[in-house]
């Protein structure tokens, strides 16, 4: 009986390994299918690094342009547009997982300064012109504690290649924190699949090296796409195999001669990050005032002094007659 008791036992802390261990597996898989923004959310607490670099260049290997376009200056308690542009040629095609070829997809971190962040609800305080540049956008904050870090994707770059995010400034008059000065904003922008992710594993959306010298002995297509290179060293007959996921096109054939880190397959990445820097004013409302006056007050002195001098002239001719 005691017998029966124990294997029970261990029969129930074996079943519940396995299912933590599935719960595991389903979670790191699903982390991974997701990508984009998400990595970073997952391994930084801040995107952007001391050096200036944001966090998403460590898996998005090659280098693209992205714009932003936010205005020059803007009043306090104030809803705005920040617009992120992400070109890229639309006929391009990327290696999606499972090795097929499909349409890429965008995404974008906006890090914005202390203060500034999304509207809250209800979204009356938006217009209709800009909601409609917003379309179905969702945006959400990198961390519940930084408001002023905006994250979306991933999302169809067909239709969001040019992303508009609705930014309410921030009012010194209510917030002593906040002040009226210039302001960096920065932003980086994907398009496509990484080349790493965050566990330092390749995707299948980059290219694969070989890992030894030798001469390629044998190549094995696999049922699900995909290969395995074995390389065998013709000084010592060690052989070292491979693996190659679907998705990247095969450079080499058998009995070919290769060095160490030689190119086996195509490079298939036909997307990349960027990143650039932007600046806004929080301009003070009484600065504005000032100057308009500032300015009437020079038009007006002017006039007057155009009007002085038109009277004088006027007495001069008069004493000239006289």
């Amino acid at each position: 009986m005691q017998i029966r008791n124990t294997f029970s036992s261990l029969k129930g802390e074996i079943t519940q390994f396995i299912s933590v261990s599935h719960m595991i597996y389903i979670i790191t898989r699903a982390s991974i299918s997701n990508a984009y923004p998400i990595f970073a959310q997952q391994g930084f607490e801040n995107p952007r690094e001391a050096t200036g670099h944001i966090v998403c260049a460590n898996c998005h290997l090659a280098n693209k342009p992205v714009d932003i376009e936010v205005p020059q200056a803007v009043l306090p308690d104030t809803v705005f547009e920040a617009v992120v542009r992400i070109p890229y040629d639309m006929q391009l095609k990327q290696v999606l997982a499972n090795g097929e070829k499909g349409a890429l997809n965008v995404g974008a971190v906006l890090i914005l300064p202390e203060g500034f962040e999304l509207p809250p609800p209800p979204p009356d305080r938006i217009s209709p012109e800009m909601k409609e540049k917003i379309g179905k956008s969702s945006f959400q904050t990198y961390r519940p504690t930084k408001k002023n870090i905006l994250v979306i994707g991933p999302v169809p770059g067909q239709k969001y290649s040019e992303i508009t995010f609705p930014i309410l400034s921030p009012n010194p008059a209510t917030n002593k924190d906040d002040y009226f000065l210039k302001y960096p904003i920065y932003v980086g922008g994907n398009r496509g699949r990484g080349q790493i992710y965050l566990d330092g594993n390749k995707s299948n959306n980059t290219v694969y090296n070989a890992t030894a010298t030798g001469i390629v002995s044998k190549i094995t297509r696999k049922e699900k796409g995909g290969y395995e290179i074995t390389i065998t060293d013709a000084s010592n007959g060690r052989e070292v195999v491979d693996i190659i996921p679907p998705g990247p096109e095969l450079h080499v054939s058998e009995g070919q001669s290769i060095k160490l880190d030689q190119p086996l397959t195509s490079n298939p990445n036909v997307g990349g990050f960027g990143q650039a820097d932007a600046e806004i004013v929080l301009q003070d409302p009484l600065r504005v005032q000032g100057l308009l006056f500032f300015l009437a007050s020079v038009v007006l002195a002017q006039i007057f002094l155009v009007l002085k001098k038109k009277q004088f002239e006027k007495v001069q001719l008069s004493e000239m007659n006289f």
